[in-house]
């Protein structure tokens, strides 16, 4: 059978991880010559959740990892969760870039992520349980802020990022360059911090020499792992040839500007943040891979126009076993969201989709795929902004067949049924974006590559 992707003639897209750019010069008269336009140096390669995460950004970091000279995470903290599958070993992220699990990579936190330093050493050890060694492949830039401290335990995750992010805001946050400098200096600012906590959340009980007494034992510990950002970043685009990958936390509906405010988290999630969050141009952002969802989840409250509240949402709940690797909560489900899609690829302009658990649809007689909103009975042809305006629109759905077979030993498009086929490429013609992998199920092996 000729596929859908092979009758429209796909063009093969180049991965541009580590793309270089040609100086361009020009003589003078007196054949001095001039730099007429900068050298780019090495293109990163961006993963981004397209939806309110759990979309499975770890797998497709993973995959592309697996030749990656360097990993690094932008923004967020241990609010993140993402869960790879290698060897039949389980690892679970939360700070860590997942690429770390590729003895070769090295693993680079930037300025805007909050670091929770137990959390981080806690983690490291899990996974180095499993085998995989890490400490000596770590770089933390010195610009990131302290996370958690004393902060309060708020927010979707309790991890208590929001308030870290807030004092960013109101500049009296702590940083990493702050703790390896003067810890006198610290200290004292740690106290006011505290007492700004305290004013706020009057039952917040604080353990103020405590807390500076644990945070005193990370020094000699994370020493070694620090550096300028900024300049470490540099470098790396502007040495020898890398590939170099950007792993985004969190996803495009929970970004602080663009996400269902308020029910957001506190940093932004889209590509814009990849920039902020490293210290880098954009001229090297390459590859935009947007991470799909086959269908649509959410943790916690707010919006969520295509939920099923019904069996429907229940079959994908379980079969898909949508549970938070951070909260351990049950996610809410509902069919895939084109309008919400759109609007992510409207911000972070994907140049490939990674379409992950396919086949958790399996054995759906006919899937459901909202492509418009109404409100007050007209079609809307934008994203609302406002969440009283979400709760109240009505999706408008297209119905396809269902493929009833199991999906989860397929490694080529081929060897997909035809209305799996069909569903794929119902997803690229209504976005415009090709798709690039396919995942029908929890290993590495199972996510297929179209090209």
């Amino acid at each position: 059978m000729q596929s859908c992707r092979q009758s429209r003639g796909d063009t093969v897209m180049s991965d541009s991880v580590n793309a270089q750019s040609q100086d361009a010069g020009s003589h003078g008269e007196d054949g001095t010559s001039r730099v007429t336009s900068p050298r780019v140096g090495n293109k990163v390669t961006v993963v981004l959740g397209a939806q309110w995460g759990d979309e499975g950004k770890g797998k497709v970091v993973d995959l592309l990892a697996q030749d990656a000279d360097m990993v690094c995470r932008c923004q967020g903290g241990n609010n993140a969760g993402h869960t790879v599958v290698v060897d039949s070993v389980e690892y679970d992220f939360h700070l860590l870039p997942s690429g770390i699990i590729n003895p070769k990579v090295t693993a680079f936190i930037g300025n805007g992520v909050v670091i929770h330093l137990p959390g981080l050493f806690e983690e490291a050890e899990k996974n180095m349980r499993k085998g995989k060694g890490w400490e000596s492949r770590l770089i933390i830039s010195d610009r990131a802020h302290i996370g958690r401290l004393m902060a309060p335990i708020l927010g979707t995750t309790k991890k208590g990022i929001g308030p870290v992010y807030s004092a960013k805001a109101a500049r009296s946050g702590l940083r990493i360059c702050d703790l390896l400098a003067d810890f006198q200096e610290f200290s004292e600012r740690f106290k006011h911090l505290a007492s700004q906590y305290k004013s706020m959340y009057p039952s917040l009980e604080i353990d103020v020499d405590g807390e500076l007494e644990k945070l005193k034992t990370y020094i000699d510990r994370i020493k070694p792992m620090v550096r300028d950002g900024v300049f470490f970043m540099y470098e790396a685009l502007h040495g020898p040839p890398k590939k170099i990958l950007v792993e985004g936390a969190n996803a495009a509906l929970l970004d602080i500007d663009f996400g269902t405010y308020p029910f957001v988290t506190s940093s932004n999630c889209t590509v814009g943040g990849v920039c902020t969050g490293l210290g880098m141009p954009p001229q090297n952002v390459g590859e935009v891979y947007g991470v799909v969802k086959a269908y649509t989840t959410r943790v916690g409250i707010g919006a969520f126009p295509a939920e099923q509240n019904n069996e429907i949402g229940e079959l994908l709940q379980s079969r898909g076993k949508e549970v938070g690797v951070t909260t351990g909560r049950k996610r809410r489900c509902g069919w895939l969201d084109l309008v919400l899609i759109k609007y992510a690829h409207m911000i972070n302009g994907f140049t490939a989709i990674a379409l992950t658990k396919l086949d958790i649809l399996d054995v759906l007689p006919e899937i459901k795929v909202g492509v418009a909103y109404k409100v007050d009975g007209e079609i809307i042809p934008h994203f609302p902004a406002n969440q009283e305006v979400l709760q109240k629109v009505e999706v408008q759905y297209e119905t396809l067949p269902g493929w009833k077979t199991d999906t989860s030993a397929a490694r080529t498009f081929d060897e997909l049924p035809e209305n799996a086929q069909k569903y794929v490429c119902y997803i690229e013609d209504h976005l415009g974006v090709p798709v690039k992998w396919i995942g029908v199920g929890k290993s590495r092996e199972s996510m297929i590559q179209l090209f």
